[in-house]
C-alpha cells in the first residue's frame, strides 16, 4: 500500500489537468479511483470490491436487512444489489431468508464465514486507510470525513 505521498509522485502534475483541477467532481472521481484502486490491492486477489464488502459489513451490522433496505443504504437499484447478493451468498457469507408475512421479501444474514471474512477485511481496509492517508494529520482526516459526510448527506 502507498501513501498519498506516493501516489502524488506518479500523479500528474496539478497543471496538467487545466480547468478540470478546479472542479470538485474531477477531483472526487480521481481520489476516489485512487482509493478504490489501492482498496484492491490492499484486499488481494479474491477478495472484495467495495461495493460488495458495503454490502457485507450492512449485512453483518444489520441481520436481517431486507434486500431493499440494503440498496438503499447502500445508494444503488434494487436490481443492481441482486449480482452483489448472489456473490456473497455462493461465497458463503449471507443467507437469504423468508420474512415472515410477506413471501415478496427477503432478509439477508450473514453466515459464520461472513462474519468472520468481514472482520478480516475491515481489518485490512482500516490498514489500508491508514497507510493511504498517512501523509494528513487527524485533524485533516477528520475534516475530510466531515466534508464527505456533508456532501453524502445533500443526496438523503
Amino acid at each position: 500500500m502507498r501513501s498519498l505521498a506516493a501516489l502524488r509522485s506518479q500523479s500528474a502534475s496539478a497543471d496538467e489537468h487545466g480547468d478540470l483541477d478546479s472542479l470538485i467532481g474531477y477531483n472526487l472521481k480521481r481520489a476516489y479511483v485512487i482509493v478504490s484502486s489501492d482498496f484492491r490491492r490492499a484486499l488481494g486477489e479474491g477478495g472484495f470490491a467495495p461495493r460488495v464488502f458495503s454490502a457485507l459489513s450492512l449485512i453483518v451490522q444489520f441481520p436481517g436487512i431486507t434486500q431493499s433496505d440494503l440498496a438503499r443504504k447502500l445508494g444503488i437499484e434494487r436490481s443492481g444489489l441482486v449480482a452483489i447478493v448472489d456473490e456473497l451468498e455462493s461465497r458463503g457469507f449471507v443467507e437469504r431468508q423468508p420474512v415472515p408475512g410477506d413471501r415478496r421479501v427477503q432478509a439477508l444474514a450473514p453466515t459464520k464465514a461472513g462474519k468472520a471474512s468481514y472482520t478480516t477485511a475491515r481489518e485490512t481496509v482500516q490498514k489500508h486507510e491508514a497507510d493511504l492517508l498517512s501523509d494528513l494529520t487527524q485533524e485533516e482526516i477528520e475534516t475530510l470525513m466531515g466534508i464527505l459526510q456533508k456532501i453524502r448527506n445533500i443526496g438523503e
